[in-house]
């Protein structure tokens, strides 16, 4: 296995201006800036499209198609900062992939001992043992890829398996408590904060994992907090089209108070927009998420209802809002 480098660094704040100290075990977070807005697209991504868009913040994925011989190049990504946009690469550290430059095809008749199940939801997709020293060798040269393109951070997805690998039906051959696999989730994603920040030198990259905002329950030295840089949430106010019950969104919004409450931001997405025009019942759907998100000091991004991710949803005059940055210090709304 990859050997961490512990690397120490000691700054002396007053004398290096910009340089900031990174304590803890994990290597502490470094903030992100204020941004108004945020774009979500992981499929047929041009960066000079995105550049030109608008938004302060772009999850994309590290690659055109999804394989290493679409990666984007540096200078495309760099364009994309250039435009004063935050570029961030998506992740999936819970799952593998089979379109991805790591899999083979020999893994479906002899899958590794770390592969699970595939996910009914999502064809090609496969549940991984994510504790396993081989997967996080694959998760950690993939993360070569992306800082080596210049990306600012990275977007976790499957943060939340956890959850499947404490699930007594997940037909697995393994069982984990819930706080056993939430501490292997929370170890793995402090692991990924000392290579990107600490081995590959990225002091200032940014860690955003999405959804699994209930890791928090076992987060008991608040090291998970501390080591993500914010949040990313999907389906908070709407289930596609339909709103979501008001005490399932309070039960939620209640772990993502504590995410906002440390200054750390939340980025959501609603999958909200039906593709019929800012106009009748879907604009004020649109409206409805945007206004609830805002009211709460969250940034929205209304993404269309068929969760593809294929394209950047831009609604003239409404996503990308005009920066104001106040909304962001909205005080807490009643629950």
């Amino acid at each position: 296995m990859r050997a961490f480098k512990i690397l120490v660094l000691v700054c002396l704040v007053s004398a290096l201006p910009g340089c900031l100290p990174i304590p803890g075990a994990a290597g502490g977070s470094f903030p992100l800036p204020r941004v108004s807005s945020w774009g979500y697209q992981l499929q047929e991504a041009h960066p000079d499209e995105i550049a030109s868009a608008g938004f302060g913040l772009i999850v994309i994925d590290y690659s055109r198609d999804g394989t290493d011989a679409g990666m984007y190049p540096r200078a495309e990504i760099e364009a994309i900062a250039a435009a004063g946009m935050i570029p961030i690469a998506y992740i999936s550290i819970g799952e593998a992939e089979d379109y991805r430059f790591y899999w083979k095809t020999e893994w479906k008749r002899h899958p590794p001992a770390w592969l699970g199940r595939t996910n009914p939801d999502w064809s090609g997709n496969y549940k991984v043992r994510y504790w396993d020293p081989a997967w996080k060798e694959i998760v950690y040269s993939y993360l070569d890829r992306i800082v080596s393109q210049g990306f600012s951070g990275i977007y976790l997805d499957i943060v939340d398996a956890f959850e499947y690998w404490s699930d007594p039906e997940n037909g697995e051959r393994l069982r984990l408590t819930e706080g056993e696999a939430a501490s292997r989730m929370i170890r793995f994603v402090e692991e990924i904060a000392h290579y990107t920040r600490g081995s590959l030198g990225r002091a200032d990259f940014y860690i955003i994992p999405q959804n699994g905002e209930r890791i928090l329950d076992y987060d008991v030295d608040n090291s998970f907090l501390d080591t993500i840089s914010g949040i990313g949430i999907e389906d908070l106010f709407y289930d596609g089209l339909d709103p979501i019950p008001q005490e399932e969104v309070s039960y939620r919004i209640g772990y993502l108070e504590r995410i906002r409450e440390a200054g750390k931001p939340v980025f959501v997405v609603d999958y909200v927009d039906d593709g019929s025009g800012y106009t009748g019942p879907n604009k004020a759907r649109i409206d409805s998420f945007i206004a609830q998100c805002r009211a709460r000091g969250y940034i929205p991004y209304a993404a269309v209802s068929d969760r593809a991710l294929d394209e950047l949803n831009v609604i003239p005059g409404v996503q990308p809002q005009p920066p104001d940055l106040s909304q962001l210090d909205t005080p807490r709304a009643a629950r």
